[in-house]
């Protein structure tokens, strides 16, 4: 069985889109920003509704019967609208409006109407403006994974399960899989480069490792001759070991049929790989216990992480009081450092101070204002960027991070989201961290402490 690498980005408006930068992080990127924004102002989930999220974005959603599965299309000068088959199945339709959203990522998309179905002018490459809109609408239909039990087995068999009972697409439930399992694995989509019968030959689109995966499998990689050839229709599944691809002397491979690119009569595929070798690497995980976060448990260096407002340099309330109280020297480093510079108060940034040998508390400025109000404070592409910072501290000074449940109580966060971020920013990349949570305290509600109006109802 020969593998290559093969050329791949050609598309056009990828190309407009994403210039010298990657397009499948970039468009990942964008979605994570609709969804932060979102969130914030009260979309919620799961269920995450994409009919709602259209209307967030004022992207009118037209029923019509006549069309085929669904399309965007201009209206107007400068705006667009999705029009969608109200007939088919209910997963089908979600999928299909996340992904025209996805559409208006791209600078181009006033002017070209996208159709998966019935793709007048549909060009040789636009397979890849398909799948990058597919991991898009991966990115709005599951932005986390909590419900998922990160250390059931990840096979395709309890993956179709999983697919169903979330009433998402396979290859949204695929994405979010690989992200939180703790299992050594690697999921992949791919697709046949000849889309004829006798065709064997299949291009990998791109491939996700789990964080215990040691399997790296290169977007453009041509597979010849495997059991991904046996997934001739949707939902027809496929396992087997297979040899020979790249430099892995033996792949146990299993995978699924799901719906092909327009104007192709073949699936694609989703598939799971994992070494059949029992070479695996241990993977890091959020430690979640009852406690303190102001007695940080283990040796080394610890980093205690707070979340803090951007119109007061004082703490009066919640985890950053109790830091006051026990470390008078923090707050009022912190106060210093705010009135240094006007600036220094503002969403997204950060200040460390010592607090005693080996003890750090770094104040993360995520929440917009204090006192009650009808929509959560926090904001989440602030806590974003404080995150970032928070990684870079953590690796130069080789330290494990504790904290509470930050961003829950007056912030209103939902906790689910802000773990995917803790997850994604600190864990994913060596960082330990341990989330505390006293054991007095009841279980914070996702939406946090403050009750809000969703705006959109």
């Amino acid at each position: 069985m020969a593998t290559q690498q093969i050329g791949y980005w050609t598309n056009p408006s990828i190309l407009q889109f994403a210039g010298k930068l990657d397009p499948i992080d970039l468009i990942t990127e964008k979605a994570k920003e609709i969804v932060l924004s979102a969130i914030q102002d009260g979309w919620q989930g799961p269920p995450f509704d994409p009919f709602k999220l259209a209307t967030y974005l004022e992207i009118p959603t037209i029923p019509r019967e006549d069309v085929p599965d669904a399309r965007i299309i201009p209206s107007g000068s400068q705006r667009v609208q999705i029009e969608f088959n109200p007939n088919r199945p209910r997963g089908r339709m979600r999928f299909s409006i996340a992904h025209e959203i996805a559409h208006t990522l791209f600078p181009d998309h006033v002017e070209k109407i996208r159709n998966r179905e019935k793709a007048t002018g549909i060009g040789d490459d636009d397979w890849q403006l398909e799948l990058l809109c597919n991991i898009a609408a991966a990115e709005f239909l599951m932005p986390v994974g909590n419900e998922i039990d990160t250390k059931a087995p990840v096979t395709i068999d309890n993956l179709l399960r999983l697919q169903k009972g979330f009433d998402v697409s396979t290859e949204a439930i695929s994405i979010r899989l690989a992200k939180v399992t703790l299992e050594p694995c690697t999921m992949f989509a791919a697709s046949r480069i000849i889309d004829t019968e006798g065709s064997r030959a299949y291009r990998l689109d791109y491939s996700i490792p789990s964080r215990a995966s040691t399997i790296e499998l290169p977007r453009g990689l041509e597979i010849q001759d495997t059991i991904l050839s046996q997934c001739t229709a949707i939902g027809y599944t496929a396992k087997g070991i297979e040899r020979g691809i790249r430099d892995f002397r033996e792949l146990y491979l299993e995978c699924v049929g799901i719906p092909p690119y327009p104007e192709k009569h073949y699936p694609r595929v989703i598939g799971i790989a994992r070494r059949n070798n029992g070479k695996t690497a241990k993977a890091l995980s959020i430690t979640s216990i009852r406690g303190n976060a102001l007695e940080p448990r283990g040796t080394g260096p610890h980093i205690i992480a707070q979340i803090v407002n951007d119109k007061t340099p004082n703490w009066g309330a919640g985890f950053a009081r109790a830091i006051r109280n026990k470390y008078p020297s923090v707050q009022k480093d912190f106060r210093e450092w705010s009135i240094l510079n006007t600036e220094n108060l503002s969403l997204g940034n950060i200040q460390l101070s010592v607090a005693s040998k080996d003890v750090y508390v770094v104040s993360m400025i995520a929440q917009h204002g204090y006192g009650e109000s009808v929509k959560p404070r926090i904001r989440y592409a602030a806590l974003k960027d404080c995150l970032r910072q928070l990684k870079g501290i953590a690796k130069d000074k080789a330290a494990a991070i504790h904290m509470p449940r930050i961003g829950t109580g007056y912030a209103g966060g939902n906790w689910s989201y802000i773990l995917e971020l803790i997850d994604e920013i600190l864990v994913r990349n060596g960082i330990a961290v341990t989330v505390y949570t006293l054991p007095e305290d009841e279980l914070v509600e996702t939406q946090g402490a403050l009750r809000f109006s969703s705006m959109l109802g």
